[in-house]
C-alpha cells in the first residue's frame, strides 16, 4: 500500500498524575526509562500512527512528553474529567472533540510490553474488518476451567473433564488495545468498543497490563527476557 494510500489513525495515550494501586506509575523508572516511553516508542514506531495525543492533569509528564518524542500533543485534561473515578470512555469523548481525524487507537502506558508489529497487525485488522465490524478491541485467550463465585463452572462440563486444549476458549478484555471511529463511538452512545466490534487476540506476555504492584514486577521481568531475545535477532514477536 503506497503512503498515500494508507489509512492514519490518532493514538490516545491519556496518563494522569495521580495512581492509586502502583504511585507514580506512568513516569516510574521501568528498565531505565519512564513506563510510558516504551509504548510512546511503539506506537510512534508504527506506518499508521500519525500522531500521538496525550491527555494529561501532569505538567510533569506534558514537559517529559514533550522533550522526548515528535509528533505528540497534549491535552490538558479539565476539571471535570480529572479524578479515579471518571469513566475513560468520557475522556476519549473529550479528546476526540479536540481533533478532526476519524480513527482512533487508545492504549494505556501500563502496556510496556506492546510492540509495534502487533499494533500495526490490530489497524490492519480493524480496516480490513470495517465492512462487517464498527471497532476492534485486544483479548487474550484463555482455555482453562473457569468457575463463578459459587462454584458453578463456566466453560466445561465437570462429569466430562475434557482436556483443557479442547475445552471451548474464553476471552479476556486485555485493554491494550481499542481502535474505532468517531462515528462508532458516537453511534455507540460514547464507548470505545462499538455495537459490532471484532476481537483481536494477543499473545498473553505480550498482554500484561500493569495494574498491581506484582504486575509491575512481572512486567520488568519479561522485558528482560524479551530483550534478550531482541538482541539475538529473534524479533519483536512474542
Amino acid at each position: 500500500m503506497a503512503e498515500e494510500e494508507r489509512p492514519k489513525i490518532i493514538a490516545l495515550l491519556p496518563m494522569k498524575e495521580h495512581s492509586e494501586r502502583v504511585p507514580n506509575k506512568n513516569i516510574r523508572d521501568f528498565c531505565g526509562r519512564p513506563l510510558y516511553h516504551w509504548v510512546m516508542e511503539s506506537l510512534l514506531a508504527s506506518r499508521f500512527v500519525s500522531e500521538v495525543l496525550i491527555n494529561t492533569d501532569s505538567e510533569r509528564i506534558a514537559e517529559d512528553a514533550l522533550n522526548n518524542f515528535d509528533r505528540v500533543k497534549i491535552v490538558n485534561r479539565p476539571e471535570f474529567i480529572r479524578g479515579d473515578m471518571v469513566p475513560m470512555n468520557d475522556i476519549i469523548a473529550y479528546d476526540i472533540s479536540q481533533c478532526e481525524e476519524e480513527h482512533f487507537l487508545q492504549t494505556h502506558s501500563t502496556n510496556p510490553l506492546l510492540t509495534t508489529t502487533t499494533i500495526n497487525k490490530a489497524i490492519e485488522c480493524y480496516f480490513a474488518n470495517l465492512g462487517s465490524h464498527d471497532s476492534l478491541f485486544s483479548v487474550t485467550r484463555y482455555q482453562t476451567r473457569l468457575y463463578w463465585k459459587n462454584g458453578t463452572p463456566i466453560n466445561h462440563n465437570p462429569q466430562e473433564l475434557l482436556r483443557t486444549q479442547d475445552l471451548e476458549p474464553v476471552y479476556e478484555e486485555n485493554s491494550n488495545i481499542y481502535i474505532f471511529s468517531r462515528t462508532s463511538f458516537c453511534r455507540s452512545g460514547n464507548r470505545r468498543i462499538g455495537l459490532r466490534p471484532v476481537m483481536f487476540e494477543m499473545d498473553k506476555l505480550e498482554a500484561v497490563d500493569i495494574d498491581e504492584e506484582h504486575d509491575f514486577i512481572l512486567a520488568e521481568m519479561l522485558y528482560r527476557v524479551y530483550r534478550r531475545k531482541n538482541d539475538a535477532g529473534v524479533g519483536d514477536n512474542w
